[in-house]
């Protein structure tokens, strides 16, 4: 019997299916689909090392209702969703309050620090350097007010947590960033993330690590899961697999597979899209940017330039709804000579979320030998490398490298 079965092949589910292999134990990843074409293909690249701060709900009555009445494109909401929504985001929201956020801030931060050291270590054991860019990623301002703002919260960033910046002004923006054709206020540059030119090659790269490990991997349903004796089976395209133990790192199917399991987590998804564009004109993008006023994102991939989209709050199977994607490209097509779309539909993703922001990492705490790894929202690229050796540590019996309390699931009561 296999000692240890991982349920979900995403980025996060990966990592956690190497670290158990690197500890000795025998382990079968298993997925629905080929590993990394969910959640972890169409997200924006960015290994987040300045993000101490979880994205909280908003509290100003001025961007609650700009967000109500949809005037913005970095969060919509699907009306439809909303009464299942209710619950989960009036408990975000209370969770955002000042003093609660700060004593989130301070817990989820050693997660964030040690997020590029950790990837760092699984890019070289895979080979995947090639995909790494180093040069950080900016926020880029329309407005000289929001620059200014940001700049001083990014002063605190600096000092408290080590996070390194670079303040610009336009002229320096422009030079930096050559390709860019309307006129900023500035930007500011996180100069300590690493970025990833194709997010897919990469959790690619790192199942040949798993599998060069000695781990394999199956298509399976993750639903079919069941006690199994003091163990856990699946079902498989090959059969019933079972294991002593079981890793649910569903992303944001984790919802339903632990309801089956008797558990009412508060989990709820943040949608997103992206389009990938021709490469056009002279100049490029050196890094990805952010248009903070607007709320897209332009990331310089091997194939192309990839747009990303700010959160949509809907059903996790309503139908997609292409108005922020389009919106954003409008914008886009005026900062940047965008080349001809690649792809005839946006992708549509899904981010596991929590209400207080930060993941669920640890054991279940309704049965032996069950763990649980999801809710990491708009960081699960960054975080699964902490992630995965953060829960190897504790399932093989080892103290976590990090504090692993503030994160367990039994805080949800």
């Amino acid at each position: 019997m296999t000692d240890s079965i991982v349920l979900g092949a995403g980025i996060v589910g990966v990592c956690i299916a190497i670290h158990l292999q690197r500890r000795g134990r025998s382990v079968l990843l298993i997925d629905r689909r080929e590993p990394g074409r969910e959640t972890s293909y169409g997200n924006a690249g960015i290994i987040q090392r300045e993000a101490v701060r979880p994205r909280a709900f908003p509290r100003e009555a001025c961007e609650l209702w700009r967000i109500a009445t949809g005037r913005g494109l970095d969060a919509r909401y699907d009306m439809a969703a909303l009464p299942a929504l209710a619950s989960p985001l009036l408990q975000y929201w209370w969770h955002s309050a000042p003093a609660r956020y700060r004593r989130i801030v301070a817990e989820y931060a050693p997660l964030i620090r040690h997020s590029v050291a950790e990837h760092a270590d699984l890019i070289a054991a895979s080979g995947a350097d090639g995909l790494i860019e180093k040069s950080g990623f900016m926020l880029l301002f329309r407005s000289e007010a929001r620059r200014d703002r940001v700049f001083r919260e990014a002063e605190g960033d600096e000092r408290d947590y080590g996070v390194g910046i670079a303040r610009l002004d336009g002229a320096a923006l422009a030079r930096a960033e050559p390709a860019l054709r309307v006129p900023m206020a500035g930007a500011l540059h996180w100069t300590d993330p690493w970025t990833v030119r194709d997010p897919g090659g990469l959790t690619a790269a790192y199942v040949d690590l798993f599998r060069r490990l000695g781990g394999a991997v199956a298509t399976g349903d993750a639903l079919t899961l069941s006690p199994s004796g003091t163990g856990w089976t699946v079902r498989t395209s090959s059969g019933p697999a079972s294991a002593a133990e079981a890793v649910l790192a569903l992303g944001p199917w984790a919802r339903e597979a632990t309801r089956r399991l008797g558990y009412r987590l508060p989990l709820f998804v943040k949608r997103g899209y992206h389009r990938e564009y021709r490469h056009a004109g002279d100049a490029a993008l050196r890094r990805p940017v952010l248009d903070v006023e607007v709320g897209y994102l332009l990331a310089p991939m091997h194939r192309g330039i990839r747009l990303t989209t700010g959160a949509e709050f809907a059903r996790l199977d309503a139908p997609p709804n292409p108005a922020q994607v389009e919106g954003s490209e409008r914008f886009a097509r005026e900062l940047i000579d965008l080349g001809e779309r690649l792809d005839p539909e946006p992708w549509l993703g899904a981010r596991p979320a929590t209400p207080d922001m930060k993941p669920i990492i640890g054991p279940a705490p309704g049965h032996r030998n069950l763990w649980f790894a999801f809710g990491h929202a708009h960081h699960g690229l960054t975080l699964a490398a902490v992630t995965g050796r953060m829960l190897a540590e504790m399932i093989t019996g080892t103290t976590p490298f990090l504090d692993a309390r503030p994160f367990a699931a039994s805080r949800f009561g």
